[in-house]
């Protein structure tokens, strides 16, 4: 995960310098753990690699990190999570319309969010990256985990200029991905 974040790393201070300067700080091991007690979860250490290279982005930025949607600070993910489970059984009584194993890392302003599946939901492959969209019932599993999704945006990254780079780019067919389900 080391490898691909220090490439993910390269490629945007080059081709997105702008973007760059809005990555937040990463967070130290201190920081994470306080945010495990304080939510009462555990973090998987890809997950926590992550957010030991960047924070999220700044909140008063709107540009995409990737599929067009942004990307949080651990504090945002963990609070929106704990948010969202609590509207099982009231405002999301369809199963799984939102599920607690679920945590939401990229949001497209909208409501929408790309997810780091705790549980494996679908599929039984924990760490799988799962689509939430709030008003549609699709629930796509568009990576089998964190490390084939960045892998694919460096594969992006690596085969545009940084004058060809358009905002909205969507990093899809990820080894037999997107798996489709719908819930009812």
């Amino acid at each position: 995960m080391e490898d691909l974040i220090n490439k993910l790393d390269n490629q945007l201070s080059v081709l997105r310098p702008d973007y760059y300067k809005t990555l937040n700080e990463p967070l130290n091991n201190s920081e994470i753990e306080l945010l495990e007690e304080k939510y009462k979860i555990q973090i998987p250490s890809n997950l926590k690699k992550l957010y030991k290279w960047k924070n999220g982005q700044n909140q008063n930025c709107y540009e995409a990190f990737v599929n067009n949607a942004m990307f949080m600070s651990l504090e945002d993910v963990l609070e929106a999570a704990e948010e969202f489970t609590s509207m099982i059984g009231s405002d999301f009584e369809i199963e799984n319309w939102w599920n607690e194993n679920w945590l939401p890392i990229f949001h497209n302003g909208g409501g929408s969010y790309i997810c780091y599946d705790l549980g494996g939901i679908f599929t039984g492959k924990k760490g799988q990256l799962i689509e939430y969209w709030n008003k549609d019932n699709d629930r796509n599993v568009i990576a089998g985990n964190l490390e084939d999704f960045i892998n694919q945006i460096i594969i992006y990254y690596s085969n545009k200029k940084s004058n060809d780079f358009d905002e909205y780019f969507k990093i899809k067919n990820i080894d037999n991905y997107p798996i489709r389900f719908i819930v009812e």
